[in-house]
């Protein structure tokens, strides 16, 4: 099974790894295939630091991706297409989750969120605390 990592998962687990439940832990350490990270995880942080809701280095927030050991996603056409083609949801309109859910089911993967709202996504979403 190939994970593709929420944002906040990813940001938790390099930069507040105590903020990391055990559930998450044993997910990500018990993963028999990929455990993705997406550059849209990555636009998405430069984005909250260029505005200033987050304090954090870029560059090397990408580097200690790279360090983990989780492989990067680039984002394809064919991600686009399928985020085009996803319902749009009255109770959660993130461009960035949007694109991370669509990316995950053009590459098969399970999308790990803390986000309840993006279950109604499908079955490709994996709500975990």
């Amino acid at each position: 099974m190939t994970l593709l990592l929420d944002t906040h998962v990813v940001f938790r687990w390099l930069v507040e790894p105590a903020r990391v439940s055990d559930a998450v832990r044993s997910l990500i350490a018990s993963a028999p295939d990929a455990v993705l990270v997406s550059h849209v995880s990555l636009c998405e942080l430069a984005v909250k630091r260029t505005t200033g809701k987050l304090r954090l280095d870029v560059a090397r927030f990408a580097e200690q991706v790279t360090a983990t050991g989780f492989e990067w996603l680039p984002i394809s056409r064919e991600h686009i297409l399928a985020c085009d083609a996803l319902a749009t949801r009255p109770d959660h309109r993130d461009p960035f989750d949007r694109l991370l859910v669509a990316q995950a089911d053009v590459e098969r993967a399970r999308f790990v969120t803390a986000d309840h709202a993006l279950a109604a996504y499908g079955e490709r979403v994996m709500v975990v605390a």
